[in-house]
């Protein structure tokens, strides 16, 4: 796939994404919350969406604030998260990220990548994610989907998320910069599945130079 067949491509993706089960984080991003979008993110890390939403109900009960969040103990965020993947980890991280936007940022989510990237858990996927999606802002996401789809579909040639990162920049016309995280990642867990994907069902499979693919459905 070139530029030439890319409006085609995201056409019909957008109106296969009305199918299909939507990531939390993109649900989350709907509200325009830079903090909620940060937070779902971070808890979303190496795990399943299905856990990630349940997670984020109960946390954002109790953390709907950077100081709601701060004035929690570890042990509470551990018990509201649990059981995501390195909720441990997570919980002192997020407790520090409350602690660190109340006193440095006035409780406001930094809306600069780099500024983003100070924050301890704070990496590009999650910081180009909270620009893109929390702000409207210039952001590519690229997270294991993303940078698997764009590599089989042949757009790019890259060996790992950062480099996916840089030639999507330079390559993806910047009207898709923010929808195009949401589309390859929805299309990553229900059709373009990491191992044996399902071809036959994908209607993009035209345009597609399944770079990459063995066994496929």
């Amino acid at each position: 796939m070139d530029n030439n067949n890319l409006d085609s491509v995201i056409s019909i993706l957008k109106k296969e994404f009305k199918k299909l089960r939507v990531p939390i984080v993109t649900e989350v991003s709907w509200r325009k919350d830079a903090f909620h979008v940060l937070t779902s993110c971070i808890l979303s890390l190496r795990t399943k969406n299905e856990t990630t939403a349940k997670a984020f109900q109960r946390f954002q009960k109790i953390a709907n604030t950077p100081k709601q969040l701060m004035n929690l103990s570890v042990k509470e965020i551990e018990k509201a998260i649990y059981p995501v993947g390195f909720y441990i980890t997570k919980a002192k991280r997020l407790k520090e990220i409350g602690k660190v936007l109340v006193k440095k940022y006035n409780s406001k989510v930094p809306d600069d990548i780099d500024e983003l990237l100070k924050l301890n858990g704070v990496g590009r996927k999650t910081a180009n994610l909270v620009v893109a999606l929390g702000y409207g802002g210039d952001g590519i996401c690229v997270d294991t989907h993303v940078h698997r789809i764009s590599n089989r579909l042949g757009y790019v040639k890259t060996k790992n998320p950062y480099e996916t990162e840089m030639a999507l920049r330079k390559k993806l016309p910047k009207k898709y910069w923010i929808i195009y995280n949401d589309l390859l990642v929805a299309w990553g867990q229900n059709i373009c599945v990491p191992i044996s994907p399902w071809c036959i069902r994908c209607p993009i499979a035209k345009y597609c130079k399944r770079v990459g693919v063995g066994k496929s459905r």
